[in-house]
Order: C-alpha cells, then sequence, then structure tokens
C-alpha cells in the first residue's frame, strides 16, 4: 500500500484489490461502521466520527452500490491496454488480469540538454526537438501494432510517464479507437522498461482511497 498528500485535503492511499476489504474493516475500527454511498467514482464511506473515505474504482471496473460488489469488481480479471511514454523510450502492454501477455519497449536517443549560447544552443535544441518527435512517432507505432488491433477487447487503457508525450501520441488520428477508452489515471513512472511495465500491471489495477481523517475538535 503506498500513500501520499492529496491536493485539497486528505491524502490517496493505493491499495492492491484483494486487500480492500481488508483495509475496509480497518477503517471501520477506527473510525466506527460506516455509511456507504454510491458516487460516480466509486463508493463513499462515511465514518460517525467524521472521517470519510473515498473508493475509486480501478479503470474498467464496473460500478457498483455496496463494498462486496465494489471488491468483486475490483478483483475480478480485466484486459487492460498499458501506454507508457516520455521523451526517447515508451512502452506498451496488454494485461490479463495480473498478467502482461502482451509488451514491446522501445528506446532511442535524445541528446540532453546544452549549456552553449547563441548559434549552437538553437542547433542542439532542434536536435534535440526532431529526436523527441521520432521517439513519439516510435511510440505511436508501437500503440498502432500492439493495442490498436485489441482496442474491442481492452476494458481500459491506463497510460503512464509524461503526461504531454502520452497526449502527443494519443493524438495519431490512428489511434483514435483508443481515446475512449483512456482512463483519467495517469501512473507515475520512471523512464518505461519492461521492469517498469510489469509493475504498472500492478498500479493500474489497484484501488484509488482517497482518506480524510475526522476534523479536530475546537478547544471550548
Amino acid at each position: 500500500m503506498t500513500s501520499r498528500p492529496a491536493a485539497g485535503g486528505g491524502r490517496w492511499v493505493e491499495v492492491d484489490p484483494a486487500r480492500v476489504a481488508r483495509w475496509v474493516d480497518g477503517f471501520a475500527d477506527r473510525h466506527g461502521p460506516p455509511t456507504t454511498t454510491a458516487q460516480g467514482y466509486g463508493l463513499l464511506l462515511a465514518a460517525p466520527d467524521g472521517a470519510t473515505a473515498e473508493l475509486h474504482a480501478p479503470p474498467g471496473a464496473p460500478a457498483s452500490t455496496d463494498v462486496p460488489g465494489f471488491v468483486a469488481a475490483a478483483v475480478a480479471p480485466r484486459r487492460l491496454g498499458l501506454l507508457l511514454a516520455r521523451k526517447g523510450a515508451a512502452a506498451v502492454g496488454v494485461a490479463e488480469g495480473t498478467d502482461l501477455v502482451v509488451s514491446k519497449v522501445d528506446t532511442r536517443y535524445v541528446q540532453g540538454r546544452t549549456a552553449a549560447g547563441g548559434w549552437s544552443q538553437q542547433r542542439f535544441a532542434r536536435r534535440r526537438d526532431n529526436q523527441a518527435k521520432a521517439a513519439l512517432g516510435d511510440a505511436a507505432e508501437l500503440a498502432v501494432r500492439l493495442l490498436l488491433p485489441q482496442a474491442a477487447t481492452l476494458a481500459a487503457v491506463i497510460c503512464g510517464g509524461d503526461r504531454r508525450a502520452v497526449d502527443t501520441v494519443l493524438a495519431d488520428r490512428r489511434l483514435a479507437p483508443l481515446v475512449p477508452l483512456r482512463a483519467e489515471r495517469l501512473l507515475d513512472v520512471p523512464e518505461p522498461r519492461h521492469a517498469v511495465l510489469v509493475a504498472a500491471v500492478g498500479a493500474a489495477r489497484a484501488v484509488q482511497i482517497r482518506l480524510r481523517d475526522p476534523a479536530p475538535e475546537r478547544a471550548g
């Protein structure tokens, strides 16, 4: 389980789908039996002491109205597309449940920034931009070859890496059928490699929970 601060208050925790029921039991033990309300993102748990937990359904999981249904949908195997992209590297794959069944990684050299000034700096900047465009073009080709033929079977496409790079790849007109499948979740991943792609399967399936603790009592 991982945790990070949430913009606007509270914190995000990521929980493996198989551990969600246990996490909810722990929440109830700490804060009291919560009421459960279905929301567009998943479920809202509101405890008697004021603590709340927003359970966000993982990409591709159907909606549910209670915790058992939510857990069953989260743990169910789904066919997911993965697209990880940064300047100079891309990884594309298809996961069946927790298994990565199709994968391909592509790397291309992109020149680092230079401290040189004047004409030389402009020349290096143009070269770097051209290298980056070529790398993202290769990433689009990977997606066309691996994801596009699978589009009708995918529950969702989860992206990761640099948002601008991912947006550039998916702007390829050939990939238009994948755009409606794109999940809102953007995975925070390092430069795409095969090991990173394998780890991304678990991150794509994780349940994200926004946890807010009870408001502190004011002194009388």
